[in-house]
């Protein structure tokens, strides 16, 4: 018996998914990285004096403390919520937002609580708007 040869096929891996593949991922990698600048500002902020402002004839000053709970004028709210707080301001500024509007916060209060404060502000077109701060021991 005399088998013929058969013709051995030829083993090869075709690279052509592969590359597509290598690609699509590639493209993938690409367009899904995001790249961010990271930028930083410097502020040279203003020396101020020692001694304190001569207090105005008329002013709002709302207080937070620690648990979020504001005072208008050192007459504590009923709630939290924005509504009351504009009506307290509304009340007691009598319409006139040229007063001066002071911020007093204690150190722990959230952040959202003394933004609430300088929103409400914003909308009833307080324009003297400041923060009080404590002064540091450092300076004196």
């Amino acid at each position: 018996m005399n088998f013929k040869r058969q013709a051995g096929e030829e083993v090869s891996v075709n690279l052509t998914p592969l590359i597509d593949v290598v690609f699509l991922l590639l493209i993938f990698f690409m367009v899904s990285t995001t790249f961010t600048k990271e930028s930083h500002l410097e502020i040279d902020l203003p020396q101020s004096s020692a001694e304190p402002a001569k207090p105005s004839v008329k002013e709002i000053e709302v207080i937070i403390n620690a648990e979020g709970e504001y005072s208008v004028n050192e007459r504590p709210l009923v709630n939290n919520q924005e509504e009351t707080l504009k009506k307290a301001i509304e009340k007691l500024s009598a319409g006139d937002n040229k007063l001066p509007f002071i911020i007093t916060a204690d150190a722990k209060t959230a952040h959202e609580h003394v933004v609430l404060v300088m929103d409400v502000a914003g909308q009833l077109g307080f324009v003297q708007l400041s923060i009080t701060t404590q002064r540091s021991d450092k300076s004196q």
